[in-house]
């Protein structure tokens, strides 16, 4: 029998799930507040027309260094880059350098306006990031839940056909040269039974043009994926479900022990962490 919408409930709306889930908030916002003290960056660079089309970039010190693009979460509902600074310090020490992007949110735009903006953002970073010092020859995306998802949708992205406004940009195909989903959404069908899609406003037709797992991109761009072994059963099938459905992509998995969903973000900018390193190693690879 198919699950109901408790069922989904349950699954994916990891607050109800996570006690003293605001404290993961506040605590990002406090350690993201004093590493804007201390990291030097350029802070809302625009890739676009609207308030939010703006990306956060911290350049490492070194000339020539790979680029690192974070998305971060929220069911595109909710949040903002300036909530994860703290992820790009140990990264920007480790000689990479980290751009944080932000986007509009629903309902405010659909997901599928979100998932435009994200490819006018790596548009942007390719085009731009030579002139703060790094190589854009090596971009590469990671995400967290449902920056995962658009983190995904990147990599299945055609870069060579991309034309905003019908204008070719002349962009390497394989222009993203890896990208790596923490909690991702692969599958958006299952959040049509949730409460708050009210809010994310998806449909049948939306979600499936929307999900990961209906294209299957050109290029063996790689992919690795993570989910904490404290997430959900949905979150973990996301997972599996990528790498059934991208199995020239993907290539491999991370069940992060002790970690819930909220945390995912906390481990990743720890340098000790064994995620931490893999994305580490993943981006500065040659």
């Amino acid at each position: 029998m198919k699950p109901g919408p408790e069922y989904f409930e349950r699954q994916y709306n990891n607050r109800l799930s996570i006690p003293n889930a605001d404290d993961y908030d506040t605590r990002g916002v406090e350690r993201s507040r004093a590493t804007r003290a201390r990291l030097r960056g350029h802070l809302d660079l625009a890739y676009g027309s609207t308030s939010r089309e703006r990306i956060d970039l911290f350049p490492a010190a070194r000339a020539n260094a790979p680029i690192m693009s974070f998305i971060h979460g929220g069911f595109w509902r909710a949040r903002d880059k300036s909530e994860f600074t703290y992820i790009a310090e140990p990264f920007v020490a480790e000689g990479i350098t980290v751009a944080l992007v932000e986007y509009d949110l629903v309902p405010a735009v659909t997901v599928e306006v979100i998932v435009t903006q994200m490819l006018a953002a790596h548009a942007w970073l390719y085009r731009h990031a030579g002139q703060y010092g790094a190589d854009p020859s090596r971009l590469f995306v990671v995400g967290h839940s449902a920056g995962g998802h658009l983190a995904a949708m990147m990599a299945a992205a055609d870069w060579a056909d991309y034309t905003p406004d019908g204008r070719p940009l002349h962009l390497p195909a394989n222009m993203i040269k890896g990208t790596y989903a923490l909690s991702g959404l692969f599958d958006l069908e299952p959040l049509l039974n949730i409460s708050f899609n009210a809010q994310i406003g998806l449909d049948s037709e939306s979600a499936k043009c929307t999900s990961p797992i209906t294209y299957r991109p050109r290029l063996p761009v790689p992919l690795r994926t993570a989910v904490g072994a404290l997430e959900s059963d949905e979150f973990k099938r996301q997972s599996r479900l990528i790498a059934e459905r991208w199995p020239h992509c993907v290539k491999g998995h991370m069940e992060v022990p002790g970690t819930n969903h909220l945390a995912m973000a906390e481990v990743l900018a720890d340098p000790q962490s064994e995620l931490h390193q893999s994305v580490r190693t993943m981006v500065l690879a040659r």
